[in-house]
């Protein structure tokens, strides 16, 4: 093939691509008169395309309601279980798995307890819950376009290690040795920037323009910042560890080994490894009035206002709150933001402290988007 015929495959393939595209963001099935009109394409020029997309299987047709009677005209929309993702979550008591389709909707999803990750078959040992979860679901391997895996450490791609992971107090782990075992390809992630994606993801398309800062709470603490619509990860991808900023000098002591990190005085670990109780448990009695837990509470309350206000006077936009014990903050949203604008100079509203959409999931989520994106990218 000639340089000039390459060129217009390639022409061929982005409006195809663009087209597609249109279909899948439409919230309900799509016409070719309706592809015609608002993408500007010739109705044979959108028939030719909607013939190769229905015989590649990425569509599927529908039929469109007219309100006024008559025959629905034909529309089409996307056939969503052409291909599948997975996302792990990785922490230093459990994996979870999670399943989306190619419209990144849940269709499977499980919870592991693990007595002990053993470092140098970590890989081994997500390989073989995997494998089971898959059967358990009936997930087709041959659909699955990856594995996407989030751990709470910092990622050094140049390296191919996670350099640090104070939750699982590990330290250069080898990312081959994660990613051999698994009969996928594998995309590893940091946990809260794989959470920051998947925010970013549910977002309107305007909403997608404006900065904001993510702020993830699980047993470690963690973040992202988007800028402009992207992520922002810094010279050496360490950007938004906002649970190792120092809000206690000489405070308690963090997983890290430094003193007064906020992941000491606000990561879940306060309730279950200090307290001994899970995290359903220590809210279940904060709303009973147990007088311990509401003082432990308080004190968390602080420490986390005056990070996220320090993160509105670095950053100026909005502040969302994910992990899963976001889950359990919105009782006490109005109190947190009270306090962070009582803090704040410029302020007298808290109203930029938002929760995410998804507290629990947002991790497995971003990750499995990793592969979803790659796909709809090639169509």
């Amino acid at each position: 093939m000639n340089e000039g015929n390459e060129v217009i495959t390639e022409r061929r393939r982005l409006t195809r691509n663009k087209m597609y595209r249109f279909i899948y963001d439409s919230r309900s099935p799509v016409s070719k008169q309706q592809l015609a009109n608002e993408m500007g394409y010739s109705l044979p020029t959108v028939q030719q395309n909607i013939a190769e997309l229905l015989s590649a299987g990425l569509i599927r047709p529908g039929e469109i309601q007219k309100l006024t009677g008559g025959r629905p005209a034909v529309g089409y929309t996307v056939e969503d279980r052409v291909r599948f993702s997975v996302g792990i979550s990785v922490s230093s008591a459990n994996l979870r798995m999670l399943v989306t389709n190619i419209m990144q909707e849940e269709l499977a999803y499980k919870t592991v307890r693990i007595q002990a990750f053993q470092e140098g078959r970590i890989g081994r040992q997500i390989a073989d819950e995997l494998d089971i979860f898959l059967k358990e679901q009936e997930i087709p391997e041959d659909r699955i376009l990856g594995v996407g895996l989030t751990f709470p450490g910092v990622v050094d791609r140049e390296r191919d290690t996670i350099v640090l992971s104070p939750t699982l107090r590990m330290k250069n782990i080898s990312l081959s040795a994660l990613r051999e075992p698994i009969p996928f390809p594998v995309y590893i992630e940091n946990d809260s920037t794989s959470g920051g994606v998947a925010e970013w993801r549910g977002l309107t398309q305007e909403e997608r323009t404006e900065d904001f800062v993510y702020l993830f709470l699980e047993n470690g603490i963690g973040g992202a910042v988007f800028i402009d619509g992207h992520a922002y990860h810094g010279s050496e991808r360490r950007s938004a560890e906002f649970g190792h900023m120092c809000v206690q000098p000489e405070g308690r002591l963090c997983n890290c080994g430094k003193k007064g990190c906020l992941e000491a005085y606000c990561s879940a670990y306060r309730f279950t490894r200090d307290l001994g109780i899970s995290v359903e448990e220590f809210f279940e009695g904060l709303k009973q009035g147990n007088r311990e837990y509401e003082a432990l509470w308080s004190e968390v309350l602080g420490y986390l206002a005056i990070a996220i206000n320090n993160l509105r006077m670095a950053f100026d936009c909005n502040v969302i709150l994910g992990g899963f014990v976001s889950a359990f903050l919105e009782p006490y949203l109005p109190l947190l933001r009270e306090k962070v604008a009582a803090l704040n100079p410029f302020e007298s509203d808290g109203s930029y402290v938002r929760l995410g959409r998804y507290p629990t999931k947002a991790g497995m989520m971003g990750v499995a988007w990793h592969f979803t994106k790659q796909f709809i990218d090639r169509i």
